[in-house]
Order: structure tokens, then C-alpha cells, then sequence
């Protein structure tokens, strides 16, 4: 369905204070900025940012709550004869090798990531998504396996989460340190084949879709 002009201004402008929101806290923090401040800046009332955004943290966050179910959908999206692994493994290898800044891959993020280590609510915020996006992949693993009665998407759930979530954290580590980009992926990439071989037969066979 195509987007309406309303849909479509109300994108934009939850996009714009997000934006403002963005660069008050890399100039000022967190914490001493104020939603009154962020409204003002935006050009909007309080409560038009508190209509977007019921929490502070998630005008900084926001592209966070937009992943927490990246890694269901990527399962979801499996190719015929590709398990729930490889399909994690094949598209964080792209955004890897693509040098995608929604793995934080971009010029800036040390400043982005001093942000968060200087505010205890975005890094609590940070961690209660990290672990929506386990849980939803695990609810999204037992749909798949029609009502699977043992721990397996529990587990396999867990396994997925991990390595992504380690890759993800590695390549913030070395991007703190202001290296480039180009070079922190390459090295990742390395990391991410070293990471598969540690990843049991069972995880990475789990969820196979069947071929036609």
C-alpha cells in the first residue's frame, strides 16, 4: 500500500526531531538536554514529542527500536536450504562488507557510543532491547518450528544472538577508537568466519527451509 500524504508527514516529522534530538545530545549529552529544549528546537510542543516519543531515550535510540526484530526478519526471509544461522550470518556479512553505519560503521560513532556510556538510562534502554530482539527471535523460531515443545529455539535463539550481538560489539570497540571504517570491516569479517566455525552443527542447521 502506497503511503498517504498524511502517513507521510507524520515520517518526516517524527524524523526531524529525532534528527534535532540527535545533535543536541552529541553537542550537550544526554542528560542536561531537555525535552522542552528538543521541542523548541524542533519547532514543536512537548507533547508532539512525547507523542513520537513516550521515553527520552528513545529520541537517541530510535533506530534501535526499529531493529529490535532485524534478526526475525532476516529468519523469516531464509532462502530454500538455508538455515536460521546462515540466513543471521549471509546478511550481517553484507552490512559488513557493505560498510552499512547501521552496524556502526560510519565516521562519528565514537562520539554516538560516548553518549550512551555516559548515560546509565541509555545503556539500561540499550540492553532491554538487545533483549527484546532475543525474544522476539525466539518466539519467531518456535512459529517456524510449529510449537517445538523443547528448549532448541530457546537456545538457538540465544547462540544467533550472540554472535550477532558480539560482531555488532567488536565492531563498536574497534570504531571507538576512530579507525576507519573500511578497515575495522574487513576485520570483522574475519571475525565473523572465525565465529561460525565456533557455532555447533545443531545451531547452525536448525530451521532449515525446505527446498522445493
Amino acid at each position: 500500500m502506497a503511503e498517504g500524504l498524511r502517513e507521510r508527514k507524520k515520517r518526516q516529522t517524527k524524523q526531524r526531531i529525532s534528527d534535532i534530538a540527535t545533535g543536541l545530545f552529541l553537542e550537550h549529552g544526554f542528560v542536561t538536554v531537555t525535552i522542552a529544549e528538543i521541542a523548541d528546537a524542533a519547532d514543536v510542543s512537548v507533547n508532539t514529542v512525547y507523542n513520537y516519543f513516550p521515553a527520552k531515550e528513545d529520541l537517541f535510540l530510535d533506530r534501535g527500536l526499529e531493529m529490535t526484530d532485524r534478526l526475525s526478519r532476516w529468519v523469516r526471509g531464509r532462502r530454500a536450504g538455508e538455515s536460521a544461522a546462515d540466513a543471521v550470518l549471509r546478511e550481517l556479512r553484507t552490512l559488513v562488507e557493505s560498510v552499512s553505519p547501521t552496524v556502526g560503521l560510519f565516521e562519528g560513532y565514537a562520539d554516538f557510543m560516548k553518549v550512551i556510556t555516559d548515560s546509565h538510562a541509555l545503556r539500561s534502554r540499550l540492553w532491554a532491547l538487545q533483549q527484546e530482539s532475543r525474544q522476539d527471535l525466539e518466539a519467531t523460531l518456535r512459529e517456524e518450528a510449529g510449537a517445538d515443545p523443547s528448549h532448541l529455539p530457546e537456545l538457538v535463539a540465544g547462540q544467533i544472538s550472540w554472535a550477532y550481538g558480539t560482531v555488532f560489539g567488536w565492531i563498536g570497540a574497534e570504531m571507538v577508537k576512530r579507525r576507519p571504517p573500511r578497515e575495522v570491516s574487513r576485520e570483522a569479517l574475519v571475525l565473523l568466519d572465525e565465529m561460525e566455525e565456533l557455532l555447533g552443527e545443531q545451531v547452525l542447521n536448525y530451521g532449515t527451509r525446505a527446498t522445493a
